[in-house]
């Protein structure tokens, strides 16, 4: 499984290893500063907003109509904004780079 660096509000850089699930449920687990998970992972929350590195955008792919949705809500969205709970961890996610959005 990939490595995902996961950059937090304050600057720190967390590296995660063989990470598996979705890319909040793998930060939730190694307890990634900024990414909350309060719904669980059912897209109903936002407290796993990111920013993807432009670069991988392609590779993440796009966000659903309902993510899009819980994204408008957002202060500090944009065009690489994501919720962590809607991408799936996959092998060609290895070297992915996120910036934590935080609240």
């Amino acid at each position: 499984m990939p490595k995902i660096t996961y950059i937090t509000p304050g600057g720190k850089t967390i590296v995660v290893e063989n990470a598996h699930g979705t890319l909040m449920s793998a930060a939730v687990a190694n307890h990634v500063e900024g990414i909350e998970g309060e719904c669980g992972g059912v897209c109903s929350c936002a407290t796993c907003h990111i920013h993807i590195d432009p670069a991988w955008m392609d590779k993440v792919g796009p966000a659903s109509k309902v993510e899009q949705g819980m994204l408008e809500l957002e202060d500090h969205a944009s065009q690489c904004s994501r919720l962590g709970c809607q991408v799936k961890l996959t092998p060609e996610l290895d070297g992915l780079i996120v910036k934590v959005v935080g609240r």
